[in-house]
């Protein structure tokens, strides 16, 4: 398998209590449409069950619909346990109302990008694509404790 063989795989996951995640399909469809890999969690994930699926599932790209207002008390936890397990090089972004006083606060930790109500879903493809070039398709899997 070449290099432009290797798909990006992204997974989706809607932390917390909220429960609305028609955005988040939209998302995930615009993205397996643009010929990504995308797992989608699907609602009220703990930043602990996130992180586990993106290991397990060996993902490059994790985003994050947030829109109950919870982004400052989940996303750090995410990015915390995505450090505890050596997963720095994993792209995080996160989708949802997010507050702009709240955005730098966010990029600080970590966060890629950050994508509000109304953003074309083509732009979340080409900052994916544009990113991944960078650390997606040329790093090799994980090493796991079943593999041998």
């Amino acid at each position: 398998m070449g290099m432009s063989d290797l798909k990006i795989r992204v997974l989706v996951a809607k932390p917390g209590l909220d429960g609305h995640d028609r955005g988040a399909k939209v998302i995930a469809r615009a993205l397996r449409d643009a010929g990504m890999e995308v797992i989608y969690t699907g609602l009220r994930q703990t930043p602990e069950m996130i992180v586990s699926a993106a290991l397990q599932e060996d993902v490059q790209v994790i985003g994050l619909s947030i829109l109950s207002g919870a982004h400052n008390a989940i996303v750090p936890r995410v990015m915390d346990l995505l450090k505890q397990n050596k997963m720095d090089d994993v792209l995080v972004l996160v989708g949802g109302i997010i507050p702009d006083q709240d955005i730098d606060a966010l990029k600080k930790l970590g966060v890629a990008a950050i994508f509000q109500p109304g953003t074309a879903m083509d732009e979340i493809v080409k900052f994916i694509r544009a990113a991944g070039r960078g650390i997606c398709l040329t790093r090799t899997r994980r090493h796991r404790k079943d593999d041998a």
